[in-house]
């Protein structure tokens, strides 16, 4: 009888065996031509980039952390080393919304350059806006900073906007953009360096003063650390979205010693572009008078960013009176000198229109 009950135990035992093991060749045939498909179609699909090591290359920002990406046609400004791991990763998690801003943004962005331009100031300076409320007008901070430049009531008033109950124009584009053009000019006067700048905008001079006093440097990267995090993290920030919108650094994310030797390196760049006619056939021009960047940029239908990397610090050399060398490439060069008198007209003409500039 034992005997017997042993026989059909190993019975079951062997159809178990033999069942599983079907079974199992079914799910891996499965699993394998899955595997298989999905290989095919990535391969065969144009629409589905395959994955990637490189973040950047995926959202459209190009390696821009090396000197090796250095291109006469495009003067390069090279990050700082301190910089790159925060801006690496804010790129990556503000990738998305830095992309809509591109599209959403560009009346706004465009607002600013000619205002910007006005007060001799870098154009790139609008990417503040950027980083301080995501070009929006009724954003209130917590500690009470509104509108699209997120300025306190009292520094608002103080550069000429009206704030009370009945009105708030840190909320209007155009004149929040004059008023922080004042700030930003003044601070400038005072410091002298586009990111301690950045820094005193965001935390107030006194702060930015004190902490140079305590590092005994004027140099961002080394006083940083006596500076709040959200002061030092927003002046990384602002160099992140200038890398992530012009694909390259300048003068406002650079410290004063590093601008001088960029534009060196910048001008010697150019003669030699010029000199053997190397990239789109640049081609200089001498001019002198106040022509503002923002319209010659319209006038001629260049890209900002190809014209800013040609003419480094363009609207502070015009503004100060400086005979410039004009770099562009021969086709716009045609046409500016066709329309030269005609940008110069349009350029005194917006200046005899802004507001007073103080």
């Amino acid at each position: 009888m034992m005997i017997m009950k042993n026989a059909k135990i190993i019975t079951k035992l062997r159809r178990f065996t033999k069942t599983f093991s079907v079974s199992f060749l079914f799910v891996g045939c499965g699993i394998f031509v899955s595997a298989f498909k999905s290989s095919v179609n990535s391969d065969s699909d144009p629409k589905k980039a395959p994955k990637d090591s490189s973040h950047s290359e995926k959202t459209g920002f190009p390696s821009l952390f090396s000197s090796s990406q250095s291109n006469p046609s495009k003067p390069f400004f090279t990050l700082n080393p301190l910089a790159i791991p925060f801006v690496e990763s804010y790129l990556k998690t503000h990738s998305s919304l830095i992309n809509t801003l591109k599209t959403w943004g560009k009346p706004y962005l465009e607002l600013y350059d000619g205002i910007l331009s006005r007060y001799g100031l870098p154009v790139e300076l609008k990417y503040l806006s950027v980083v301080e409320s995501n070009l929006k007008a009724k954003v209130v901070s917590v500690a009470g900073a509104v509108g699209p430049w997120q300025m306190m009531s009292q520094t608002a008033r103080r550069a000429g906007l009206t704030v009370n109950r009945h009105a708030d124009e840190r909320t209007n584009y155009s004149k929040s953009t004059h008023a922080a053009s004042k700030i930003l000019k003044e601070l400038y006067s005072s410091f002298g360096d586009w990111l301690l700048v950045i820094a005193a905008y965001n935390a107030g001079s006194g702060r930015v003063n004190q902490a140079i006093k305590k590092s005994g440097s004027r140099n961002f990267w080394v006083m940083q650390k006596y500076l709040p995090l959200e002061t030092r993290n927003h002046v990384k920030k602002f160099i992140a979205t200038h890398f992530a919108f012009e694909g390259n650094g300048g003068l406002t994310t650079s410290t004063a010693a590093e601008i001088k030797n960029n534009q060196l390196s910048s001008a010697l760049a150019n003669q030699s572009m010029v000199r053997t006619g190397g990239g789109s056939n640049i081609e200089t021009s001498e001019i002198s008078g106040r022509y503002a960047s923002s319209i010659l940029i319209e006038s001629i239908g260049i890209e900002a960013s190809e014209f800013n990397k040609l003419n480094p610090d363009f609207d502070k050399a015009v503004t100060a009176g400086s005979v410039y060398n004009l770099h562009l490439p021969s086709d716009k060069m045609k046409i500016f000198e066709s329309k030269r008198q005609f940008i110069l007209n349009e350029t005194v003409q917006s200046l005899l229109a802004s507001p007073a500039l103080n």
